[in-house]
């Protein structure tokens, strides 16, 4: 059973999330918070598996909220929910530590599919939804690429050279199905791959490995 804490401030809002989720043999609303203030009491209190968290809410906006959800410690994963595509906050929402995020006005079963995948430590976002992601990502990073091609980032220095190498692709937005295929590597050794890259670096999930390989250069958009 997943357990999910609905945070938006339009009650309406949280009345479509709640009946949605409530129909679902496998999910349970612990509750619901209409600001980032009481997300983060509520989130303390209850400790659900996932945070639907709305960004732009009155008082404390849902990305201090998520950041001061991730800060405590605890498993709970933040689900940013945003209402335009490609939203600058979202950016910043990732950043944070959230595990992916939706636009309000996915389908329902793609909202029930991100909370399914958050809970279960993956993210939410499609291969090719992450790659729009970076290019919003990307305009973050300086505009020149890095001429010291020696110096390795101590995030990267715990990994093997075989773990670059899928964190890199990883980066590049391919699924475990294409790096089995591209290494010639069983897809429960890449799974396995994956989860020392996230454990070794810290990262929570897939997005934030992606984040982690922009953010050391290895890999660079192109």
């Amino acid at each position: 059973m997943t357990t999910v804490l609905i945070t938006d401030d339009q009650p309406l809002q949280r009345l479509g999330f709640r009946m949605l989720l409530e129909s679902q043999d496998d999910m349970t609303v612990l509750g619901e918070a209409g600001n980032g203030t009481e997300a983060i009491r509520m989130s303390a209190d209850l400790r659900p598996d996932v945070v639907l968290m709305d960004i732009r809410m009155p008082g404390l906006d849902g990305i201090e909220a998520t950041r001061r959800i991730i800060a405590s410690g605890d498993r709970t994963r933040v689900l940013i929910l945003t209402t335009f595509d490609l939203d600058e906050y979202a950016y910043a929402g990732l950043r944070a530590g959230a595990s992916g995020f939706l636009i309000k006005d996915a389908l329902p079963e793609e909202l029930l599919s991100g909370i399914r995948a958050v809970s279960t430590g993956d993210a939410v976002v499609a291969p090719s939804l992450t790659r729009r992601l970076l290019d919003a990502y990307v305009q973050h990073l300086p505009s020149t690429a890095p001429t010291d091609s020696t110096s390795l980032d101590p995030r990267l220095a715990v990994l093997t050279e075989r773990e670059r190498e899928i964190l890199t692709v990883i980066g590049q937005g391919w699924t475990n199905a294409e790096i089995s295929s591209r290494f010639h590597l069983a897809e429960s050794t890449v799974k396995t791959h994956v989860s020392r890259i996230l454990a070794k670096t810290g990262a929570r999930d897939r997005i934030q490995a992606v984040i982690l390989a922009y953010d050391t250069r290895l890999v660079w958009p192109s």
